[in-house]
């Protein structure tokens, strides 16, 4: 349908005057010598070899034109075909200092945007009142896969679609008709006061960052901005909402939550999330964030501690225009909130002998570092903190401890090291290997009391880092049963370097298990592995373009403390008849296998109707996926998911409306499948006390 009929199309709408402009941006002599400094610091300290030679200067190019420009709106083949002369000179006018080329493309750039910009405000209620909804047309599900447009002519045509699917999406989310072509000159005129306040720092670092990224995902350029921004994001005395957050083509994309932060307590912020939108205080107006920068951004959401910020997120996938609105109260992530806790879980193994489990969460690898150097002899730590609750537990009569590393993304390499000692009696629990390939080991070495009763770890996508080395050292050692999904799989380690303006993290070693593989890009692969929404082409070391790859060194010669090897078939086996019959593993494959069929779909619908269809069909799907829970537990079945929505059910939240991708919303397990996962673990160690003897443990070597 037609908002007005017969009204002007977007390709004759946008004919205006064209918008005079002039960069008077121009780089300093400071970042000159800055960008001497960081290629020099690049090619000699990074932990792989690589030359800044004309085939990265080609990447360099390439990846500069796309952080600009990620969604291919402003730049046309003929621009890109332009800058193609500096394809192969970028490395050795880097090596001179020489910045032209970056700031050049960046006026064209901004010359570019600040036009399209204006005639889409200018225009805006005339090309809203063209759009015809009845029309069967398409937009790409993701725009950072097509090719740059041919001509003008194109650009045209996919900002038409791009604020047709805008209208759209506002329009099924209910926004006053009235309201909707305000809203979108509202959310460009944010865009375009960004533009505006770009400075030579934001330049400097975008391209400078283009070329960091040559070399690995996690060595970047700090301006003096963002330099200050990742000091304070090292300490936990930030007072925010205990997030980490990173750009993500236009958007700003939330790359984990901190355990036991005001998010994770206060709302159902997820890995992977984009924030679209955010609110000062309970009643604030929502300020489009849309195509601003990072630090911006984080501005916004930092606050003082009792404060109130509301978030508009969606889901990464969808890109669509509705969003989750959660209100989160800003406070500090404090030590006592992350720390270890415990609880006990009773069981039956395969003879149904009654079977105490201990579990004990670990959110993060921490330690008090102030007392710890001060010689405070009650500094609080992981490992401290563990051990107390092992004693604890086994003062209980635990049979076996279940230790959940889910979420855990690191923290302190030491606690990693550390806590290792608790179960084995000796040995080292981690190699690095640095630049000019000398390997050294860390961890435990000395013999000393240890527990030495059955463990199984838990982890998932988001463990990473210091998780990893503790899971993979234990699952090394064999003396752990290691469940869940595919560890993040970071192995590599960055320090911090000087340079004539801001900071280089760049990548200095890499860590490898004792077995000799690294934990780099494949991560740590469970022994029994479990459904997972989380995405690996989302979350994760490879979901990150140039991520280093995974390789082996040689093992370190260590004690075989289990049996894990000669009793795992019979454990998957059960583990597998368990999980066919039990509801709620089925409910995540369920949604698991609908959540991909919606990732899946390349473009989505502008017209009307078939959205609407399109949308009814996956709330239809995913109310069949929850009913069918529902009655395998002897639950009512629920007429609509508004039911569930309203929070009669105390197992889930519902995913909010969202015509891209209803499911994405609940990417995480919920309340009682949680609860599933840890029972189903609880067992498979029940069942393999059962199989080996009350202690899983064997005293060969190797």
């Amino acid at each position: 349908m037609r908002f007005t009929k017969n009204l002007v199309a977007l390709s004759a709408s946008i004919v205006v005057a064209s918008v005079s402009f002039a960069s008077d941006l121009s780089p300093t002599t400071q970042q000159t010598w800055t960008l001497r400094a960081l290629v020099t610091e690049l090619e000699e300290n990074h932990y792989v070899d690589r030359r800044y030679n004309d085939a990265m200067s080609a990447e360099h190019l390439e990846t500069y034109l796309e952080r600009l420009d990620p969604s291919h709106l402003y730049f046309t083949v003929s621009d890109v075909a332009e800058f193609e002369r500096y394809s192969t000179r970028l490395d050795d006018l880097g090596r001179q200092g020489e910045l032209s080329p970056a700031f050049e493309i960046f006026e064209r750039y901004e010359q570019r945007a600040s036009e399209r910009l204006e005639r889409v405000i200018s225009n805006m209620s005339d090309i809203v009142a063209g759009l015809d909804f009845d029309k069967d047309e398409y937009i790409d599900s993701d725009p950072t896969e097509r090719a740059w447009a041919a001509d003008t002519a194109e650009l045209d045509d996919r900002w038409r679609k791009r604020i047709k699917n805008q209208v759209l999406s506002l329009k099924l989310a209910e926004k006053p008709l009235e309201e909707i072509a305000p809203t979108l000159v509202k959310r460009y005129e944010n865009q375009q006061n960004r533009l505006s306040q770009y400075n030579e720092q934001d330049v400097f670092a975008v391209y400078a960052n283009a070329l960091t990224s040559q070399f690995d995902p996690h060595t970047s350029y700090f301006s003096p901005r963002r330099a200050e921004n990742f000091d304070i994001d090292m300490r936990l005395s930030l007072e925010g909402i205990g997030a980490v957050l990173q750009n993500e083509d236009e958007y700003v994309k939330v790359v984990r939550v901190v355990p036991a932060g005001p998010a994770d307590k206060q709302s159902d912020l997820k890995a992977a999330e984009l924030i679209i939108a955010v609110g000062q205080g309970k009643a604030g107006p929502m300020t489009d964030v849309i195509g601003w920068r990072l630090d911006d951004v984080v501005d916004l959401v930092r606050g003082k501690k009792g404060t109130v910020v509301r978030l508009d997120v969606i889901p990464a996938a969808g890109r669509a225009d509705e969003a989750r609105r959660l209100t989160i109260t800003r406070n500090e992530v404090q030590l006592e909130e992350q720390a270890a806790q415990s609880k006990i879980i009773e069981i039956n193994d395969l003879d149904s002998t009654p079977r105490k489990i201990g579990v004990i969460d670990i959110p993060a690898f921490y330690l008090d570092f102030d007392a710890y150097r001060k010689g405070d002899p009650d500094f609080r730590s992981t490992t401290r903190d563990v051990a107390k609750l092992v004693n604890e537990l086994n003062e209980a009569g635990v049979d076996g401890l279940v230790i959940d590393l889910r979420g855990n993304g690191g923290g302190s390499l030491r606690e990693a090291n550390e806590l290792t000692g608790l179960f084995i009696e000796y040995g080292p629990t981690v190699q690095i290997r640095g630049t000019g390939s000398r390997v050294w080991r860390d961890g435990k070495r000395r013999r000393g009391p240890y527990y030495d009763g059955p463990v199984a770890i838990m982890i998932d996508r988001l463990s990473a880092s210091a998780s990893e080395i503790f899971a993979g050292a234990l699952q090394d050692y064999g003396r752990a049963i290691v469940v869940g999904d595919r560890s993040f799989g970071k192995g590599t380690v960055q320090t911090l370097l000087d340079l004539p303006e801001g900071q280089l993290k760049i990548t200095e070693s890499k860590f490898y298990r004792i077995s000799g593989d690294s934990t780099q890009h494949r991560g740590v692969i469970p022994d029994i592995s479990y459904p997972s929404l989380l995405q690996h082409d989302e979350i994760g070391e490879s979901s990150l373009d140039k991520a280093l790859d995974w390789d082996r060194i040689a093992p370190v010669r260590h004690k075989d403390y289990g049996v894990v090897d000669a009793i795992l078939p019979t454990l998957v086996a059960k583990h597998t008849e368990r999980a066919n019959s039990d509801p709620d593993f089925q409910y995540i494959w369920d949604q698991k296998a609908l959540a991909e069929k919606v990732r899946g779909a390349e473009v989505l619908p502008l017209n009307e109707a078939e959205r609407i269809a399109q949308r009814t069909s996956q709330e239809i799907q995913y109310l069949a996926i929850e009913n069918t829970r529902r009655q395998a537990k002897g639950m009512d079945a629920l007429a609509s998911l508004d039911d569930l929505v309203d929070g009669d059910d105390d197992s889930s939240d519902m995913p909010q409306d969202n015509a891209d991708e209803p499911l994405a919303a609940n990417e995480d397990t919920e309340a009682d499948e949680v609860d599933a996962l840890i029972t189903e673990t609880a067992r498979i160690l029940a069942d393999a006390i059962n199989l080996s003897g009350p202690v899983m443990a064997r005293a060969d070597s190797r």
